[in-house]
């Protein structure tokens, strides 16, 4: 298969990282987790509850998105990252001349509030779910996938889709 960019994207606890992982494992592309380039900064002012500015998101999205130009040089790669917006995905995908796949995963508020509580040291706190939904706004051109499906059968949905079987 020829070099692609995968993007998992979806609010805190819809489980980009664990789709990202077993995507990898299926696929033996590279998954990259986008929370890892966040600064410590942005880390510490998630931890307090306060919701990131398109600001504060500018240096991140743009680290994420030289990952994404280093690795369509390569074989492509898997990146979990928000993405919560369309200004944010237009960053993300800029220069990127391989195939770019947006993967949504949605899910209940119910759900994914329950997710975020069982999550063990994650920076997020449940108190910034209401406000990543209010940012999220889906994407038109995207892959949407319920996340109330086992990992597994995400996963085969997105090979299946994406035609990488």
């Amino acid at each position: 298969m020829d070099s692609v960019i995968i993007y998992i994207m979806g609010v805190s606890g819809s489980g980009k990282t664990t789709i990202g992982k077993l995507l990898s494992a299926k696929t033996a592309l590279p998954f990259f987790d986008g929370d890892d380039l966040h600064s410590g900064a942005n880390k510490e002012k998630m931890k307090t509850g306060t919701p990131l500015t398109d600001d504060d998101r500018a240096e991140w999205l743009m680290k994420i998105n030289q990952l994404a130009k280093e690795q369509m040089k390569k074989q492509g790669a898997i990146i979990a990252c928000s993405a919560l917006k369309e200004k944010y995905r237009k960053i993300l995908s800029g220069e990127i001349r391989v195939p770019v796949y947006w993967i949504f995963l949605r899910g209940s508020y119910k759900l994914l509030l329950e997710r975020m509580r069982s999550r063990k040291e994650h920076f997020m706190p449940t108190v910034l779910l209401p406000s990543q939904l209010n940012d999220l706004e889906i994407p038109g051109q995207c892959i949407q996938i319920e996340i109330s499906n086992s990992p597994g059968e995400i996963v085969e949905t997105i090979i299946s889709r994406i035609g990488m079987n």
